[in-house]
C-alpha cells in the first residue's frame, strides 16, 4: 500500500527565526513543510493488516528544506537548519 492512498498531500510554508552560525545575525526564514492528513475514507481491496495500518495513521509533516541562505547581504552563506526535527506528528 502506497502513502498516497492514505495521505492528501499539501505544500505549507512556515516561518522561523534561526541565526546565522557565520555572521551571527537572527532572521525570520520561509520554510517548507509538505503536510499529510489522513483521508476520510478507507481505500478500496485493502486487507485487515492494511485497514489495521489506516486506522493507525495519523497527520504528520515533513520538512522539505534542509538548508537556508543567510539574508545578510554581506555573509549570503548556507547553513543547516539547527534542529534535528524532520517529522512533526499534528
Amino acid at each position: 500500500m502506497n502513502e498516497r492512498e492514505i495521505f492528501n498531500e499539501r505544500q505549507e510554508i512556515k516561518s522561523a527565526s534561526f541565526s546565522c552560525p557565520y555572521c551571527r545575525e537572527r532572521q525570520d526564514y520561509d520554510v517548507r513543510w509538505l503536510k499529510r492528513t489522513k483521508k476520510k475514507d478507507l481505500p478500496r481491496g485493502l486487507n485487515e493488516q492494511q485497514k489495521a495500518q489506516f486506522a493507525k495513521s495519523r497527520d504528520y509533516m515533513v520538512r522539505v528544506d534542509d538548508v537556508l541562505v543567510c539574508r545578510n547581504i554581506r555573509c549570503r552563506k548556507r547553513f543547516d537548519i539547527p534542529s534535528s526535527q524532520t517529522v512533526v506528528f499534528i
